[in-house]
């Protein structure tokens, strides 16, 4: 929000809405909340856009969402079951294949280049890091919203991060921390 971010992004302070009580800004709420700090969420992005975006073979899928005390953005917890659900099945804009392949192997691709560690994601086989999930294709679906940004999703039996798991029969596991940060190399 530096400089003309109006004109540069195509909105106005209506656009922008105070994440933790979904009202929508004015120059003097901006200004105030600005001074104050926290979290904003910028309605910038048509859903003519997101479609275009999900739908081209250049693509990945990925969220750089969060949630704090409660506010967020819905895509931070939805992000992934939307698109299987919304995108892919309800409106038939990429298959399931492509779905899966843009939030797996599209993305490890991406990253091992600068990553090593990245060549043992996205892929199911020998030596690689026993991440899944399993989820049922006719039910997945995204509930997050705006007002309870962390709301499950729907359609999603297991999942599996480093061979343990972290989410079985739809229930997230307590305790279940098998995920570890995979770092680039400082240069």
């Amino acid at each position: 929000f530096a400089g003309d971010w109006q004109k540069k992004f195509g909105i106005t302070y209506n656009d922008v809405e105070w994440a933790l009580t979904h009202e929508r800004l004015t120059q003097e709420s901006f200004d105030k909340y600005r001074a104050e700090g926290g979290f904003v969420i910028a309605h910038a992005i048509p859903e003519t856009a997101v479609r275009v975006a999900v739908s081209s073979p250049i693509t990945m899928v990925g969220s750089d969402g969060r949630i704090r005390d409660g506010a967020g953005h819905p895509r931070t917890s939805g992000t992934f079951c939307r698109v299987l659900g919304h995108f892919s099945r309800d409106l038939g804009l990429l298959t399931l294949n492509q779905a899966i392949e843009k939030m797996t192997l599209k993305t490890a691709k991406r990253f091992e280049r600068r990553c090593p560690s990245f060549k043992r994601k996205g892929r199911v086989q020998v030596g690689c890091d026993a991440d899944l999930t399993i989820f049922d294709p006719k039910t997945v679906l995204d509930r997050a919203t705006f007002d309870k940004p962390a709301e499950t999703s729907v359609g999603v039996q297991f999942v599996i991060v480093n061979g343990t798991v972290a989410v079985s029969q739809g229930k997230i596991v307590e305790g279940a921390r098998a995920g570890k940060g995979v770092r680039a190399a400082v240069v």
